[in-house]
């Protein structure tokens, strides 16, 4: 492989993971606890789009419960973006036939 088509697949590279950065930014995940009680929804940079919590909980002295629940729902989402982020990156780096990457 020459250094010319080794910087153009390079540039090609940068290019393509600045597209699947912003589309990660743009894509939303929700996670679950509690059967559906807690729902997050946050984006791929995990940002927090969303909270919602049923209403029962909050009618119940569940302090501790509902502190656990965000916390796996939260996990959850961060979990799946994760996920997704590692899988398109992948993607992009298989296609390149670069030895060593992701």
């Amino acid at each position: 492989m020459d250094f010319q088509n080794l910087m153009q697949q390079a540039q090609r590279m940068q290019s393509q993971l600045g597209k699947v950065e912003e589309e990660l930014k743009n894509t939303k995940y929700t996670g679950t606890s509690g059967g559906g009680s807690v729902e997050i929804e946050m984006t791929g940079d995990n940002e927090v789009v969303s909270v919602k919590i049923d209403e029962e909980l909050l009618e119940k002295d569940n302090k501790e419960i509902l502190e656990d629940l965000l916390q796996v729902a939260f996990n959850d989402a961060s979990k799946k973006a994760k996920e997704d982020r590692e899988s398109k990156l992948q993607g992009l780096a298989g296609g390149m036939g670069l030895p060593g990457m992701f």
